[in-house]
């Protein structure tokens, strides 16, 4: 059982605090990517830093297995569109 999946746990309010938390680190992420382009940084650079420093912080936490096994799903999540927000290419 990989403690990376997007399964959220079976206790709704803790299921709540799960998806809140989330949210909260994906608006810090956001501001970061507006604060790095504002600073001139192109949106590339700032993809692959953030891609590396994510997969980093995934490894030192579950370790290479776990998060290989969490990488592994990336490429059909691709191309479903689940990270897709506006017209898809």
């Amino acid at each position: 059982m990989s403690v990376l999946s997007d399964d959220l746990p079976l206790d709704p309010l803790l299921a709540e605090d799960v998806r809140d938390a989330r949210r909260v680190a994906y608006c810090y992420i956001e501001d970061a990517f507006v604060e790095g382009r504002q600073d001139g940084l192109d949106s590339d650079a700032l993809a692959h830093a953030a891609l590396f420093a994510a997969m980093r912080t995934l490894v030192e936490t579950y370790g290479e297995e776990a998060t290989a096994v969490f990488a592994e799903a990336l490429p059909e999540k691709l191309r479903t569109g689940t990270f897709t927000t506006g017209t898809r290419h």
